[in-house]
């Protein structure tokens, strides 16, 4: 899946998608290919931003964390974030009775894969130690995610309709919503666990 594929893959119902759908990869190809890799950047992003820049963007821990602490930190988000998206990926599979249809786990954890990832790169902005940057980010972020889902449900699983497609894709991006507000909840739960180990 290249860049340009994917820009398209935000506004259109077939191009990058239906060439993803040709590549067919399996769920352990598209896990090691591809979310590993980018479940990382908001991992050492956190890990950055905590160490460089504590209180910027994210609130400062005092005292501030050690790299260890950090590193573990970061360690167990990215181990979280890797089964959320093997977690939503069967939500979605189980939503297909929505709309009635049932598609299967790899074509669920494509879409569960690839929807994530402006979320993923729009971590970069911790590297910029600026709150309403990042609020920013992360908003325009979450529209392009919203944008990849409602384009990405009616080529990935052949529906007959867009409404229909609209209405799982409705489904797909509040579990997604719930999702991600539950990894950041997990977030500051590390946070405070390992903190609290002092």
């Amino acid at each position: 899946m290249d860049a340009h594929n994917f820009q398209k893959m935000v506004y259109s119902y077939s191009e990058g998608w239906q060439d993803l759908m040709r590549m067919h990869p399996g769920v352990q190809r598209m896990m090691w290919m591809y979310v590993v890799p980018m479940s990382l950047v908001p991992a050492v992003m956190f890990m950055y931003a905590m160490l460089v820049t504590p209180g910027a963007v994210l609130p400062a821990v005092v005292p501030h964390v050690t790299m260890a602490e950090a590193l573990t930190t970061g360690a167990v988000f990215f181990v979280v974030e890797l089964g959320m998206v093997a977690l939503m990926a069967s939500l979605i599979q189980q939503m297909g009775d929505v709309v009635d249809v049932s598609p299967s786990y790899e074509e669920a954890y494509m879409l569960a894969a690839v929807a994530p990832t402006p979320l993923w790169v729009g971590s970069l902005a911790l590297l910029v130690p600026s709150l309403w940057l990042n609020m920013v980010v992360m908003l325009l972020a979450w529209v392009a995610s919203a944008a990849l889902i409602y384009h990405g449900v009616y080529p990935l699983f052949r529906l007959d309709s867009r409404s229909r497609a609209r209405v799982m894709a409705t489904f797909v991006l509040l579990a997604g919503v719930i999702a991600w507000a539950a990894l950041m909840v997990m977030l500051s739960l590390i946070l405070s666990m390992i903190v609290g180990l002092r």
